[in-house]
């Protein structure tokens, strides 16, 4: 039962961490190589609150807060850059991020941070974290539906014609990696009491690549169609453990095979098949 329940956990948090991504890249259009950053943060700034003594609900509305303050530094420095550029400044918000929490002993260095205190059992944080994930998807819906949503849609087709007629390019870029990186936040400080253990390999460029993956296997910008594919590639390494070495692999190959055959992912294979938007 405890396997099911973290495999569950898991499968959540990574909803939460894919419909984030998606509120940047699939919303927004802003590309983002570096989620896995703003998923360090919360875990980090959760997790040092913790041990200090810090009540769990505050430690973890803190690693939310800090994860979404430092979403919104990066959304204004790459105000200036977009497309290629703003990737590599996402991916660079990444190693730097691994580059100072490696280094510092206050924050554990390469050993990272153990004995967080854990507050509940796994049932507890099943139910937390499939909670936030139920609350991602509804707010992702109810933003792709509102004005903000469609202010999103005219920054990702065409930023220049967006400012003609009056959106606040910038502001709304802000506003998606704000609740973008505050999502991943969330997942962090979850996970951190959840596990009771962060190192800095589990926020790393291929964690990055891997949540990328599930936004783009499930459909980008399509809030149902990433949530399948977030939970596809939580589980699809459980039930094939005699790939699990080749887990990069075969996400590669599955990434081409999505580009080549279904570029709008499992969103777009719906549409094809039933003639209506995957919401």
């Amino acid at each position: 039962m405890d396997y099911y329940l973290s495999v569950a956990t898991f499968a959540a948090l990574n909803v939460v961490l894919a419909l984030g991504l998606n509120m940047i890249s699939g919303f927004c259009g802003q590309v983002s190589l570096g989620h896995a950053a703003f998923y360090g943060l919360g875990a980090y700034a959760a997790a040092l609150c913790s041990v200090a003594g810090m009540p769990f609900v505050l430690s973890v509305l803190v690693g939310v807060v800090v994860a979404g303050a430092f979403g919104v530094v990066v959304g204004f420095a790459a105000l200036r850059v977009r497309d290629d550029f703003l990737a590599i400044v996402t991916m660079g918000v990444g190693f730097l991020f691994l580059g100072v929490v490696r280094k510092q002993a206050w924050l554990g260095a390469e050993m990272g941070i153990a004995r967080i205190p854990s507050p509940m059992g796994k049932g507890g944080y099943a139910l937390m974290a499939i909670g936030a994930a139920i609350a991602l998807v509804l707010l992702s819906l109810h933003v792709r539906r509102s004005w903000m949503g469609r202010a999103f849609d005219a920054v990702a087709q065409d930023e220049d014609a967006a400012r003609t007629i009056g959106v606040d390019v910038a502001g709304y870029k802000t506003v998606a990696f704000l609740l973008g990186t505050a999502s991943a936040g969330l997942a962090g400080a979850i996970y951190a009491h959840m596990t009771q253990l962060i190192v800095p390999d589990a926020f790393n460029f291929i964690q990055s690549i891997t949540i990328l993956a599930m936004v783009v296997v499930g459909g980008i910008g399509s809030t149902l169609g990433v949530v399948l594919g977030a939970v596809l590639l939580t589980v699809m390494p459980e039930l094939f453990r005699f790939i699990n070495d080749y887990k990069l692999l075969v996400y590669g190959a599955l990434l081409l095979l999505v580009m080549r055959f279904s570029p709008e992912g499992f969103a777009g294979l719906y549409r094809r098949v039933t003639g209506r938007r995957l919401a």
